[in-house]
């Protein structure tokens, strides 16, 4: 399948029917779901998940979530989203990758490449991403891609995981930002 972005190291597919099993396989590491949530996604959601990616792409073309291969190999490190939000010019930031491929900078470059392609190809406003306070990894991550600390939110869930009650965080990057941090220094 044709890839839609490729970085140095990423190539982003379309995700499709024949993904299921992989991204099912990927939400069974509970390290992986560790700040997401304490149950894997059984098969039977992460079908009926597909699908209604499959129908985003319909809805809003050029957003929505990614198979991530690594580019030479071709092997399936997880996925990568960019979905627009109901403000106009708003997009979400999102990504989950297997333990293989942590450690090694592939979130933030793919999630720069993103962030790229969002304000360079679709002319966004801003675009935000979210995780618990007290997922350090993911927030470094956000950090690497130009975001900054917005604020802390607290949410209610049936089933806390371990630090709920420090809340979760939102980042953001402005074009403004984005677009100061393309231009070179005097």
């Amino acid at each position: 399948m044709q890839a839609i972005l490729v970085t140095d190291r990423l190539a982003f597919t379309p995700i499709t029917r024949g993904d299921i099993d992989r991204l099912t396989d990927l939400d069974s590491d509970p390290e992986v779901m560790r700040f997401i949530d304490r149950h894997p996604t059984p098969r039977k959601a992460m079908a009926a998940q597909v699908e209604a990616i499959i129908a985003e792409y319909a809805r809003t073309p050029g957003f929505g979530q990614w198979i991530a291969l690594s580019r030479e190999a071709q092997e399936f490190l997880g996925w990568f989203a960019l979905r627009r939000t109901a403000e106009p010019g708003h997009a979400t930031l999102g990504y989950r990758l297997r333990r293989v491929a942590w450690g090694l900078g592939l979130a933030s470059e793919g999630g720069r490449a993103l962030v790229d392609y969002g304000f360079r190809d679709h002319d966004l406003d801003r675009i935000t991403a979210d995780t618990m306070a007290v997922n350090e990894r993911s927030r470094r991550v956000m950090t690497a891609v130009g975001m900054s600390y917005l604020r802390t939110y607290h949410e209610e869930f049936v089933d806390p995981l371990p630090g709920t009650d420090q809340g979760e965080v939102e980042y953001e990057i402005t074009r403004t930002a984005w677009l100061l941090r393309r231009t070179p220094s005097r």
